[in-house]
């Protein structure tokens, strides 16, 4: 053989190893769907990353994405049964081979909604998937529902107050949270317990008023106390998984309602949760929401991991120093953020050394407070549970870093320990948990005077 054809040979069989390569076909594992009241998400996970266009068309609603080198096989029409219901914004969704090369999948809409799509690489347990977010254009915003109802809970209180003055004769003696004492009524109903948890296991009845650190103070009503619960992880990020397989993204979750509904009880607390159904959201976006909505603590719910199953314990966490320093940076250097309202003084057009020791300065008020924040909790939660570690600890965890809201996070125990994973698992165990969490806040509130 010359070696012109020896060349030929390798050139082709080159050619046919290329021509096999390229055609391998990316193979989808599954198809999953988290509807939620805010959007709806759609991951279609391959075992390489997948390329992809996404089109929205109109009369009627559809999301087209078409799908390169990909095949619309049993395996694919299998994957898709996740959404063969209703699920969310999506009515109906269908598959086809659109041309040899390409697979094109329709998501019909029960509405208009804005769509968006990206790839994420492996991570945990997943493989490549492609996400896909539907936010139907006519959503509620979650963030101007609450401050409706804080609205009407403000007005509430001080028509509460306005009776109580006329009944003690213009004169109202005011709690260490700057709200004026309710007229003596019937208690509130006790919440429903969540599904699930029995009757012996239900909230208790409405708790006594905070303490009363400024007697004979005149006030006028005022706002009242906005609570923030961020249950962590939720829809596609599971967070931890115990060994029997709890999620902790649905533990934490019934924790946050517990919670919510005792905190609630008093009618000078209202609380928003950054999630109450099984959606994820972005880490900035709890922080976003927290801030919407003024909120006056913020507390991030979570069930801790390790490598061991023996590690146990609950810890309460707050921002690092280093963690406030770097977010300061962060924030300044951001140009959207220089017209944000820190600490009432705004930062635009203001001389960047000067806006930054303003941001500073409103952070350390902020670290002082999550600290006293912290320390109640803490407090409250060594009767519920043996610390990990028995003293409050810092962390540069992205959920503490709003420069104006005290804020902190839950480790409410080990889920990777099994003893400490039935009692995550166990209603009873949560509502112990939650009333901690209330009493820890309820401590904080208590020694604050009310906003204006």
């Amino acid at each position: 053989m010359s070696r012109r054809d020896a060349l030929r040979v390798i050139a082709g069989l080159i050619a046919s190893g290329a021509a096999s390569i390229s055609f391998a076909a990316p193979r989808v594992l599954a198809v999953r769907a988290w509807p939620g009241k805010a959007y709806t998400r759609v991951t279609i996970e391959s075992d390489v990353e997948l390329r992809f266009l996404l089109t929205s068309l109109s009369n009627p609603d559809r999301a087209v994405v078409d799908l390169s080198d990909v095949r619309a096989d049993a395996t694919f029409q299998q994957a898709l049964d996740a959404l063969k219901t209703d699920t969310g914004v999506i009515s109906r969704a269908r598959i086809g081979q659109f041309r040899p090369d390409t697979a094109r999948l329709v998501l019909e809409l029960k509405s208009r909604a804005e769509t968006a799509a990206f790839v994420l690489p492996p991570v945990g347990q997943y493989q490549h998937r492609l996400v896909i977010d539907l936010t139907p254009l006519d959503a509620d915003d979650p963030i101007a529902e609450f401050l409706a109802k804080l609205a009407d809970r403000e007005t509430q209180l001080e028509r509460m107050q306005e009776e109580a003055s006329r009944g003690t004769g213009g004169t109202t003696g005011s709690t260490g949270t700057g709200i004026a004492k309710a007229p003596a009524a019937p208690a509130p109903p006790t919440a429903a317990p969540p599904p699930g948890q029995s009757a012996a296991a239900r909230p208790p009845p409405a708790s006594p008023p905070l303490a009363n650190a400024q007697a004979g103070k005149h006030t006028r009503a005022t706002r009242p106390w906005v609570v923030v619960l961020d249950p962590g992880h939720g829809g596609e990020d599971p967070g931890a998984i115990g060994p029997a397989g709890t999620y902790e993204k649905n533990v934490v979750l019934a924790i946050a309602q517990r919670t919510k509904q005792l905190l609630e009880q008093d009618k000078r607390v209202i609380v928003f949760m950054t999630r109450d159904e099984d959606v994820f959201i972005p880490l900035a976006d709890r922080v976003r929401k927290a801030r919407g909505v003024n909120a006056d603590v913020f507390v991030s719910i979570h069930a801790d991991a390790f490598t061991r199953p023996d590690a146990r314990g609950s810890s309460v966490y707050a921002l690092s120093e280093r963690g406030a320093t770097s977010a300061a940076a962060r924030w300044i250097a951001d140009k959207e953020n220089q017209s944000d309202l820190i600490g009432g003084a705004t930062l635009k057009g203001r001389d960047p050394t000067l806006a930054k020791m303003i941001f500073e300065i409103n952070q350390s008020i902020t670290n002082a407070d999550s600290a006293k924040l912290g320390h109640g909790i803490l407090t409250e939660m060594r009767g519920v549970n043996r610390m990990h570690k028995d003293r409050l600890e810092l962390a540069n965890f992205a959920v503490l870093r709003a420069p104006d809201v005290p804020s902190i996070l839950i480790e409410t125990a080990f889920i990777s320990n099994p003893e400490e994973e039935r009692k995550l698992a166990s209603p009873a165990h949560q509502l112990k948990l939650a009333r901690a969490i209330r009493s820890g806040i309820r401590r904080y509130l208590a020694t604050q005077v009310v906003r204006a």
